[in-house]
């Protein structure tokens, strides 16, 4: 069976200088989710990531739980999460009524971003942007056709970020474009979507999944930023 894990990064540095490294957290999570996968005797045949920073230390980290060597990672921009500090500079430029507090809570932020990404999907937000919706799209669909005529008899993990997981899964389900905000929004550090694929079709199998962080002890090790 041809089978692709997509997984989240662990949580990042959210509220620090550099968004782009994961935290304390985000390291354990992609360590414990090695471990579950080496629990349940996965090994896989290609590992691709984004080529951010998070990415390569999520699956890092996976590696390490699952006790293989880290190497050989495939590493395709496709993957990247989109550029979501510019979207939301964006959209406060074009909303200066929706400025945030001096202070700002995770709320806050994740409020105006989801506004933002709202606007950017219709194509009425306003500035100087590095890619277009649809260029978003095309490059989700890119990585996707890559894995299905390439990987057939494999099972791959492809650690990428909630935006471009949430935009995948849109495009599987067919389903209106605000459904990715709402994804986007929902997906869980060190989440995994699990797909089955052919040369033809690729098919959503589970969504968001965190068996590695299940019970009341690893509560706390559950977030979205």
């Amino acid at each position: 069976m041809s089978e692709v894990y997509f997984v989240r990064h662990g949580q990042a540095s959210f509220g620090s200088d550099n968004y782009d490294q994961l935290s304390g957290k985000g390291h354990q999570q992609a360590r414990m989710l090695g471990e579950y996968f080496a629990t349940q005797q996965l090994q896989f045949d290609h590992i691709l990531t984004g080529d951010m920073v998070r990415h390569r230390e999520t699956a890092e980290g996976i590696c390490a739980g699952m006790g293989i060597e880290a190497a050989n990672f495939q590493v395709f921009p496709e993957l990247n999460e989109f550029d979501f500090h510019s979207i939301l500079h964006a959209f406060l430029a074009q909303h200066p009524e929706q400025a945030l507090p001096d202070k700002p809570s995770v709320a806050d932020f994740f409020k105006r971003l989801k506004q933002g990404i709202v606007l950017w999907s219709e194509g009425a937000l306003q500035g100087d942007l590095p890619e277009t919706w649809a260029s978003f799209e095309d490059r989700i669909l890119t990585v996707r056709e890559h894995i299905m005529q390439n990987f057939k008899g494999s099972k791959v993990l492809a650690v990428s970020s909630g935006g471009a997981i949430a935009m995948l899964v849109r495009q599987l389900l067919e389903a209106p474009s605000r459904t990715m905000v709402e994804l986007n929004l929902q997906t869980r550090n060190t989440g995994i979507i699990q797909c089955v694929f052919n040369q033809h079709n690729m098919r959503l199998s589970s969504f968001n999944s965190i068996p590695h962080l299940d019970g009341l002890q690893h509560r706390d090790l559950i977030t979205y930023t």
